[in-house]
């Protein structure tokens, strides 16, 4: 027998998807930043194309800008090195540019290891593989402790010896040698034993970032949460999906609508998949309102949640 689906006339269409590009945005950009920095970083040693010199771990652009990554920079200085001034003015630059865009921006638009953790969540998740083990999400901060005691007593930098961002940096330019077993490493890590575990629960390097961007300038914003329909899909996506909640679902006591989560990374994903348009960025100390209507039990309730015009209905008749 054939069915056939009729729609009333007084029945809402179906909801009309934004289009790929759309809701890919954050995404596409994330990949060409990172791909972009590794190519300025190639371009040098394999077409004689000197735009930026050394590694993500110390780096000259243009050979007047230094830029130095201040976790090494903290390694080292715990280690008893003298830094010399061009580490240091590099480190904080570094240091000022991540305390306004947040801290973990450089996980979702800098590191390489995200497009390889990025890539065995999605393998996962095609094959559709049990989440795993969860490490406590404290555990990264332990780690960076660790760290930074290894670097005391070894009195060197001994993290990045092994550190999976140094080694698959300088690999891409000098060769892979035991490189490859440190990715593979990972990635399987990520693949079969904890989806996301090393990014969202043991790196010491976004543990640092995290601690740096805690009050970052730069936020995402649930600007638009009263249009929120409980889809889940920000959740699904988001690399640190208890930071959502907060902002998502605030309350009249805490109505603030910004992700100000330091371990937030900024990617944009919550914004790209959103259908409803809830989330978007937003400036820390800049005003949040909301542009769609909403519904509250007090008028104080809708001042605290950002909204200034404010209507009573009560009483009114439908």
């Amino acid at each position: 027998m054939t069915a056939i689906r009729a729609r009333g006339q007084y029945d809402a269409p179906p909801p009309r998807r934004r289009p790929w590009l759309r809701r890919h945005k954050w995404l596409l950009l994330r990949r060409a930043s990172q791909f972009g920095v590794i190519a300025l970083f190639l371009a040098g040693p394999m077409y004689g194309v000197w735009i930026v010199k050394g590694s993500l771990i110390s780096s000259k652009t243009m050979g007047v800008l230094p830029l130095s990554d201040p976790y090494v920079a903290l390694q080292s200085l715990a280690a008893g090195h003298l830094l010399a001034s061009t580490t240091l003015i590099g480190a904080a630059i570094v240091l000022g540019f991540y305390m306004l865009v947040g801290g973990r921006a450089y996980c979702a638009f800098v590191c390489p290891m995200n497009i390889v953790t990025d890539a065995a969540r999605w393998l996962s998740k095609r094959l559709q593989l049990p989440k795993g083990w969860t490490p406590p999400a404290e555990t990264r901060f332990w780690l960076l402790g660790a760290t930074l005691l290894a670097a005391v007593f070894a009195a060197l930098p001994a993290w990045e010896l092994i550190n999976p961002v140094t080694v698959l940096s300088r690999s891409l330019l000098f060769g892979f040698g035991y490189a490859w077993t440190v990715v593979f490493a990972i990635f399987v890590f990520d693949f079969l034993i904890s989806r996301r575990g090393w990014c969202g629960r043991l790196c010491p390097m976004g543990a640092f970032y995290g601690v740096l961007g805690a009050g970052a300038l730069l936020r995402v914003a649930a600007k638009e949460r009263e249009r929120c329909d409980d889809c889940m899909d920000c959740f699904a996506v988001c690399p640190e999906p208890q930071v959502i909640a907060p902002a998502l679902r605030g309350t009249q006591k805490d109505a603030s609508r910004r992700i100000l989560s330091g371990v937030c990374t900024n990617c944009g994903r919550c914004i790209d998949v959103c259908e409803k348009e809830v989330f978007a960025f937003s400036w820390r100390l800049a005003a949040v309102r909301p542009t769609g209507p909403g519904v509250f039990n007090t008028r104080e309730g809708a001042r605290e949640a950002g909204y200034s015009h404010v209507e009573t209905t009560e009483g009114r008749k439908p």
